[in-house]
C-alpha cells in the first residue's frame, strides 16, 4: 500500500507495486533518482502495466512511491512528455498518450543513404529510438543520386502510403539537377494525402527560405562560423569555402556561417572565396589555388574534404602544412584519412532520437507551426588543421 495513505484496491496496487518493482530493479545502476523514476515509468508504460490512456497518479503520490521529491518526480514527467510517452492535461492530470499503446508505422525516405554517410548512423538511432516506442520503420523504394527520377519518387510516396504509415522521414536530394523538381514532388504527394513529413538535415528549398516542415538537424550557419573561426585561430589569413556544383541548403548555410567568420575577423573581407566544384578535378582545383593562395579551406562535409586532400596530394601540396582544412559530419572515415580530418561532429544518437519525437508531436497535433529542432554539435580536432595537439596524437573535442 502507499505510505501513509488509506489501503489500495487491487487495481491501485497494481498502478504502484508493478512501477515500484521496477524502480528497485535499476537502482543499484547509481543513476541520477530521475532517470531511475523515467525509466521504471517508462517500462511499466511498454509493458502495459500503464494502458494507453490511462491516468498515472499524482506527482505527489509518484513521490511517496519512490520516495523522491515533487522536484524529481517532476523531472522524469518532463523526460517522458518529451518521448512522447504521455500528456498533461491542465486540471486533470498526467495521462499514457495514445501513441505508445498503438504504435505507427514510419516510412523512410533516404536517397543518398549510400553517398551521404551522416544519415546510416542517424537511421540506426531512430531504429533503436522507435523499438523502445513500439513503433515500425518501412523503407521507401531505393532512390539514388541523379539516376532517380521524378516517376521513382512518386513510385517510392505510392509505397510508403499503400504501407499505411503515418508518418514519412525524408532527407531531401542534394545534388544533381533534378533534385528540386524531386523534393518537391515527394514533398507534395505526401502533403496531399496529409501524411506528415519530418525532414532530415536539410530543407527543400534553398537557404534562407523556409518550408512548411519540421526540420531536424544542427545549426548549420553556426556551424559553418565555429569551423571559420578555428582556421583563423590557427593562424590562417586566406581562407576559402569549397562545395559541390549543386550545394544542398544545409551546405549553403554553413557557407553563410563562413562569410559570417570572416567578416567579424580582422582579415580583409576580399581575402575569402567560395568556389563550387568538382572536388576530384585536378585542373579545376589547381586553378582555385592559383588564383587565391589559400592557407586555409573549409569544405562543406567531410567527402568534399577527402576528395579535396587527394587531389591536393596530385598536386604536391601538402596539408596541413601548406593549405589546412576542416569539414563538416565527423563520418566513420574521417579520422582514417592522411592526415585525420578535423570536423564537425553530428550528434547522430540524438539526431534520430530527436526525429521520433517531432513526429510523435506532429501527429498528436498537426496544426503546430513548423519547426526547426536543432541538435548541439562539436568540433573534433585532428590533424588536418595543424593543431599543435592533434600533431602529438591527441583528438580534442572542442565544445561550440
Amino acid at each position: 500500500m502507499r505510505s501513509g495513505t488509506a489501503p489500495c484496491s487491487a487495481a491501485e496496487y497494481l498502478l504502484y507495486s508493478e512501477p515500484k518493482k521496477l524502480y528497485d530493479q535499476v537502482v543499484d545502476n547509481q543513476e541520477p533518482k530521475y532517470k531511475v523514476i523515467y525509466r521504471s515509468l517508462k517500462d511499466a508504460i511498454g509493458s502495459g502495466t500503464y494502458a494507453a490512456g490511462a491516468r498515472l497518479p499524482s506527482e505527489h503520490e509518484l513521490g511517496l512511491t519512490y520516495g523522491a521529491s515533487r522536484v524529481t518526480v517532476c523531472r522524469a514527467l518532463s523526460e517522458l512528455k518529451s518521448d512522447g510517452c504521455i500528456e498533461r492535461r491542465a486540471g486533470s492530470g498526467t495521462y499514457v498518450t495514445e501513441a505508445v499503446s498503438k504504435g505507427y508505422a514510419f516510412g523512410l525516405l533516404i536517397p543518398d543513404l549510400g553517398q551521404t554517410e551522416i544519415f546510416e548512423p542517424i537511421c540506426q538511432a531512430m531504429v533503436a529510438a522507435q523499438e523502445a516506442q513500439s513503433n515500425l520503420l518501412i523503407w521507401g523504394q531505393s532512390l539514388v543520386g541523379s539516376e532517380a527520377t521524378v516517376s521513382d519518387a512518386e513510385e517510392a510516396c505510392r509505397r510508403l502510403v499503400s504501407s499505411k504509415v503515418a508518418g514519412v522521414f525524408f532527407a531531401p536530394f542534394e545534388s544533381g539537377p533534378g533534385s528540386h523538381a524531386i523534393n518537391h514532388r515527394i514533398a507534395g504527394l505526401l502533403s496531399e494525402l496529409k501524411v506528415p513529413i519530418v525532414l532530415l538535415d536539410r530543407d527543400i528549398v534553398p537557404y534562407p527560405k523556409r518550408s512548411s516542415f519540421d526540420l531536424v538537424g544542427i545549426d548549420n550557419r553556426r556551424a559553418g562560423c565555429v569551423a571559420t573561426e578555428h582556421l583563423i585561430q590557427s593562424g590562417c589569413r586566406q581562407i576559402g569555402f569549397v562545395g559541390r556544383t549543386h550545394l544542398a541548403p544545409s551546405c549553403v548555410a554553413r557557407s553563410s556561417g563562413y562569410r559570417d567568420a570572416i567578416a567579424g575577423a580582422d582579415l580583409d573581407p576580399r581575402s575569402g572565396f567560395v568556389e563550387r566544384l568538382d572536388p576530384s578535378d585536378p585542373v579545376r582545383v589547381a586553378d582555385v589555388v592559383q588564383r587565391y593562395r589559400p592557407d586555409g579551406i573549409v569544405c562543406s562535409n567531410d567527402r568534399v574534404a577527402s576528395e579535396l586532400m587527394r587531389t591536393l596530394n596530385e598536386l604536391d601540396i601538402a596539408v596541413p602544412d601548406q593549405i589546412r582544412l576542416v569539414a563538416f559530419d565527423d563520418v566513420k572515415y574521417a579520422h582514417l584519412v592522411t592526415p585525420p580530418l578535423t570536423t564537425i561532429h553530428q550528434a547522430c544518437d540524438q539526431l534520430g532520437a530527436a526525429a521520433v519525437r517531432a513526429m510523435i508531436e506532429r501527429i498528436q497535433n498537426p496544426n503546430m507551426p513548423a519547426r526547426d529542432i536543432l541538435v548541439d554539435f562539436r568540433l573534433v580536432i585532428r590533424e588536418s588543421c595543424g593543431a599543435k595537439v592533434a600533431r602529438a596524437g591527441l583528438v580534442s573535442a572542442v565544445p561550440c
